[in-house]
Formats: C-alpha cells, structure tokens, sequence
C-alpha cells in the first residue's frame, strides 16, 4: 500500500509563487507515473497535470501550462508542483496521485490512478 502525503499549500496573494511537494511511501514510486489534481470548494476535482514515469514526458490542463511546472525526484519518492503567477481561481484543495499504468495519462482522468494522497489546501487573495 502507497501512502501519499501532500505539502506546501497556504494562504499567498495573487502573483505569488508556491510549491507542493507529495511525498511517497510503502512502495515503488519509480514504477508508478505521478499526477496533480485539485478541487475548488464547492466544485468537482480536476486534473492539473501529469509526470511520466521516467519524468520526461509531462502533461498540463490549459490554463496552467506556462504558470505549472510538474517534476519528479525519484531517488526521493517525490513529486512537485511548482505553481508561478498565482491567481485567486487557483484556490483549490491540491492532491497528488500515482498511476501505475501511464498509457493515458494525458488524459487527466481520475480513474486511472491507484493512490491519492489527502491533499494539501492553496488560497490565493486578490
């Protein structure tokens, strides 16, 4: 069983920069490809981006690319997510998630991820 642990969120105004950091433990975080959700209060969770297991291949929502920056540190067990340019419609509960089979993670979908960390909350002000 992998357990995910999330970090780095808080309260930043806007045009502030952030980064998460997810944590892996209890398996093999080299074999799993690695992702970044987030659920705005009250609204459904969505996809934000997405690592290759091998780290070279990167996916990101529209809206974030150029602001997001999604890496990898295997030799640590962990995933970031560096978050420039920060704007209050980023406030959003962020969670990390590992997939082992990575054939579609461009897709942004949930349901092709194995973990879930409990997230970590970012609130931007105006």
């Amino acid at each position: 069983q992998v357990l995910l642990v999330e970090s780095g969120g808080g309260l930043v105004q806007a045009g502030d920069s952030l980064t998460l950091s997810c944590r892996a433990s209890g398996g093999a975080f080299a074999a799993y490809a690695a992702g970044w959700f987030r659920q705005p209060p009250g609204k459904e969770r969505d996809f934000v981006a997405a690592i290759k297991k091998n780290g070279m291949n990167k996916y990101y929502v529209h809206g974030t690319r150029g602001r997001f920056a999604i890496s990898r540190d295997n030799a640590k067990n962990e995933v970031y997510l560096q978050m420039n340019n920060l704007k209050p419609e980023d406030t959003a509960t962020y969670y990390c998630a590992l997939a082992a089979d990575e054939s579609k993670l461009g897709f942004g979908l949930d349901s092709d991820y194995d973990y879930w960390g409990k997230g970590t909350l970012v609130t931007v002000s105006s």
